[in-house]
């Protein structure tokens, strides 16, 4: 699991609130890219961050 901060820091250097939303942006993306991979989860913990899955 990954802190939303800690994701935020590494790839845009700050996790100010513009960041977060380009962060959320591509996060949604790459749902979409995986949707049809059942074996590829990425889920929001509330107040925590993400959590990526992969069951292969």
């Amino acid at each position: 699991m990954l802190k939303r901060e800690q994701i935020l820091t590494a790839i845009w250097g700050n996790d100010d609130f513009f960041s977060g939303r380009s962060m959320d942006v591509y996060i949604s993306k790459l749902r979409k890219y995986f949707k049809d991979d059942a074996g590829i989860r990425i889920e929001s913990i509330r107040n925590i961050g993400l959590e990526f899955k992969i069951t292969h």
